[in-house]
């Protein structure tokens, strides 16, 4: 009986230990895996911050060696410096019928620059900047297979807006079609956005910032654009450099440029007004402002042009109708806006309509009405 008791007992102690040393198990296991979690957490968070400062540091290294392209004419357009030997990579239809052109850098210095070579079927042409000799040129990817979905970052001087940089992805490959006298082989497609001032602009891969294409046309309807692979690219770049053509041709076949000069001013007007509102949207006044005309400015002080916006929310277009005007021309917008109301959110439609204009050969907003 004596002995029935003290096994009893024994077995009690044992299984309250048990239970003991299980709770305080449990406990720490949990304590460990909240912890872990939270080293989960954490290094998610470094790594969002890690991508931020890559991001900010492609776009600031590769920014330095973006240039400006200039004609007399007041034309502008893009390029990249992609050796030590000055050479700046850019579309042939920036620089056609002429030789000599000025580059403007990052840090706003101008310099002299000659056509060296210039394609009268591919849209591409070198230029040389002596003053940019042994600088440190672009990082090329001269092996890359463009993948659909795949993120990229398209550089360049829209509208003579120089270190604009728009974002997006690769929404098409091997894409085929002829715009005179250049035909595009090969191409990509992109959804970032580009304009006139963007052409001979780098396409970097989001990923490493090298450059594996060359920003060159755009379509009329949507925002839809194509890039020349640098793979492309870099057999006449490289031929051209190592022999400069002795003769540039004069006739690259464009009979059309009074049509073709009309259709890139409307196109040009249509951009600016989405630039213009997508500006605002983001609440990015200062750039906003910079797009109006001298007689609105001298009218409109820019902090009564930012006090306009206190109220709103978001703003986009549903619809844009471009047409010439004389010398002008007129873009009608539908547009949507989400205001602050009486400490609610209101949407307001309406239609506007803006005149643009050029001013020292550039695009500017000079007149806006609401209806």
């Amino acid at each position: 009986m004596k002995k029935n008791w003290v096994i009893s007992i024994t077995l009690s102690i044992l299984i309250i230990s048990a239970g003991v040393f299980g709770y305080f198990r449990i406990q720490h296991s949990a304590a460990e895996n909240v912890f872990a979690e939270s080293e989960i957490l954490l290094e998610k968070k470094e790594k969002q911050k890690e991508t931020e400062l890559e991001l900010k540091e492609i776009i600031r290294e590769a920014q330095k060696k973006v240039v400006m392209v200039e004609l007399s004419d007041g034309t502008v357009g893009s390029g990249f410096l992609y050796n030590k030997k000055g050479d700046i990579i850019t579309n042939a239809h920036v620089v056609a019928g002429v030789k000599d052109v000025k580059v403007r850098t990052t840090d706003a210095k101008g310099f002299d620059g000659k056509v060296i070579g210039i394609s009268t079927e591919t849209d591409v042409a070198l230029v040389r900047v002596e003053a940019l000799k042994n600088h440190e040129p672009v990082r090329i990817s001269k092996h890359h297979d463009a993948e659909l979905g795949e993120e990229i970052l398209a550089l360049g001087s829209p509208l003579g807006l120089q270190n604009t940089v728009t974002t997006g992805i690769i929404s098409g490959t091997n894409r085929d079609f002829d715009l005179p006298p250049y035909k595009y082989s090969g191409v990509h497609q992109i959804s970032a956005p580009i304009a006139p001032g963007n052409s001979g602009g780098p396409l970097l891969d989001r990923k490493d910032g090298q450059v594996i294409g060359m920003n060159s046309a755009r379509m009329e309807e949507g925002e839809i654009g194509f890039s020349i692979p640098i793979e492309d690219i870099l057999p006449l770049a490289e031929s051209w450099s190592q022999n400069p053509m002795k003769s540039l041709p004069t006739d690259l076949g464009l009979d059309v440029s009074e049509e073709i000069s009309e259709n890139k001013k409307l196109e040009t007007a249509d951009y600016l007004i989405s630039y213009y509102i997508e500006s605002i949207n983001f609440h990015d006044y200062v750039t906003a402002y910079s797009l109006l005309g001298s007689s609105l400015q001298s009218e409109l002080s820019y902090e009564a042009f930012r006090k306009q916006f206190n109220d709103l929310l978001s703003i986009k277009i549903q619809h844009l109708h471009t047409e010439k005007k004389g010398e002008k021309i007129q873009v009608d917008a539908d547009v949507i806006a989400e205001i602050k109301q009486n400490g609610k959110k209101a949407e307001q439609k309406y239609k506007a309509s803006y005149i643009v204009a050029y001013e020292n050969e550039q695009a500017r907003i000079i007149e806006e009405k609401k209806k």
